[in-house]
């Protein structure tokens, strides 16, 4: 579909010691918050951070990697689709910045562990469009904290995971 970055095999991502460990302060955690109802997702680009509003005061809070500067989706959409281990497609977007990249996977990849969607994905829309943009799991969870994308919201794989299981369908998302 949309996002994502080349493949890189899972296996790249082990150090001599162990597998890549994300900043602390990038962990799932429950922090405070009043600035939107429950239910509600909201990427705040800035500081890398996701946050799912659970009740009045309090939110589950994610770490994320972003887009690159001008990549980013910015404004409210809504979860309108949710995949367990997703296909990936770059979009023509991609292609045509950087064809040596991307031209190579423009028939797709399929879901699995080398995908760049990683595990989970959940599709953003707008007036009932697609926009192109995910939030989803990822093969390089180095860029956690970064902006680095072509304009989705990456998340560590559990993580990810977590937030699928949390979220409905119809769930409304603020980009900031």
């Amino acid at each position: 579909m949309s996002c994502g970055t080349f493949v890189v095999p899972a296996a790249a991502h082990q150090t001599k010691k162990n597998t890549f460990k994300v900043d602390p302060k990038f962990e799932p955690q429950t922090v405070r918050y009043f600035a939107h109802p429950p239910g509600t997702i909201v990427v705040d680009t800035s500081t890398h951070f996701l946050y799912l509003v659970e009740n009045f005061g309090n939110a589950r809070r994610y770490g994320i990697g972003v887009g690159k500067a001008g990549l980013s989706l910015k404004g409210e959409a809504t979860v309108e689709r949710k995949a367990k281990w997703p296909n990936w497609r770059p979009t023509a977007n991609m292609i045509r910045r950087e064809p040596g990249k991307y031209a190579r996977y423009a028939g797709g990849v399929p879901g699995g562990p080398g995908n760049p969607l990683g595990s989970r994905a959940l599709y953003l829309y707008r007036n009932g469009r697609d926009t192109m943009y995910r939030i989803h799991g990822t093969t390089e969870p180095s860029s956690i904290g970064r902006s680095v994308s072509n304009g989705c919201v990456r998340m560590i794989n559990a993580h990810v995971e977590d937030l699928f299981e949390r979220v409905p369908l119809g769930t409304r998302v603020i980009i900031l």
